[in-house]
């Protein structure tokens, strides 16, 4: 009796791992971020008023894909994820689970997901959705070792979450679309850059290069970082322009914007790293709290 609970304990242990492994694949929190942004982009083109069994399907659904999304970057970097500190303790550098165990659960990932999108919203999502994955998976996360246009690349799939909320919703593309597409779309690259300049010794040694401007932390560099946020700021303001939302989160919008500017303007003063953690964590903050600003202002 003794000896059968000591093995069932030690089945349900391994289980359990087996468990928090695979979820750790999905990379959860930006699998939630994703998953917000698409709410967000389906909540503003309804205007408010959704359909809660359809935003829910879509939340899943985008959840889904992004974790297979992030499970193949994980299959295709296995050995480079072993060179560097922050992705040393992954699932599949610390044999937890084996490639081919990761990819089976993406394959099943991205089937579920794709088919809740389709009997919940249109084609045009599921395709965008498609497109996201393929993208993001077997594009941008080859092109991270070639350079800096994997930036670029991997910036498509990134601004398509409230796209894809706005397709569910609608059914097509509108310019009110591409205003939200095109704000996380400019987002991504001081986002995408603070992150590179604040990991660049792990990345070198994995043979990343998504710096711009030769790779170097400089002032070219910081420049970059710069101009690309000082965008957000008209860019912001335009949902409010085109009638999409209200002035007070054009007023917001604009806040975050200058302030995550300023966080940019230090790093061309101080291009240490502790200023490029201050535009990490800023772009963190930035993108939801102009979101949850937009749909406040259309809800109230």
């Amino acid at each position: 009796m003794i000896s059968g609970n000591s093995a069932n304990i030690k089945v349900s242990t391994v289980l359990a791992q087996k468990a928090k492994a695979y979820i750790e694949l999905t990379k959860m929190r930006l699998s939630l971020l994703v998953s917000f942004s698409s709410a967000f982009g389906y909540t503003l083109a309804m205007g408010g008023r959704v359909d809660w069994l359809q935003l829910t399907m879509l939340f899943v659904g985008g959840f889904l894909i992004s974790g297979a999304s992030c499970t193949v970057n994980q299959v295709w970097e296995q050995e480079y994820d072993k060179l560097m500190k922050r992705t040393q303790s992954r699932p599949i550098p610390t044999n937890r689970l084996s490639g081919s165990e990761a990819l089976w659960f993406a394959g099943i990932l991205a089937t579920v997901g794709l088919y809740v999108l389709m009997i919940s919203t249109n084609w045009l999502t599921v395709g965008l959705a498609t497109l996201s994955m393929v993208l993001y998976s077997f594009v941008y996360t080859p092109l991270k070792r070639v350079g800096p246009i994997a930036v670029f690349v991997g910036a498509i799939p990134g601004a398509l979450p409230p796209l894809l909320g706005w397709t569910a919703a609608t059914g097509d593309i509108n310019h009110a679309a591409l205003i939200i597409f095109g704000i996380q779309f400019i987002w991504q690259f001081p986002h995408f850059w603070a992150i590179a300049w604040v990991s660049d010794e792990d990345y070198k040694k994995a043979g990343f290069k998504l710096l711009p401007v030769k790779g170097e932390k400089d002032m070219k560099t910081a420049f970059q970082i710069m101009t690309y946020t000082l965008f957000l700021i008209p860019m912001g303001l335009l949902p409010t322009y085109f009638g999409l939302t209200g002035i007070n989160s054009g007023v917001v919008a604009t806040i975050c914007g200058v302030l995550f500017l300023a966080s940019t303007i230090k790093l061309m003063r101080d291009p240490s790293r502790k200023s490029a953690l201050r535009i990490m964590f800023g772009s963190f903050l930035y993108l939801p709290i102009v979101q949850i600003a937009y749909l406040l202002d259309i809800v109230n």
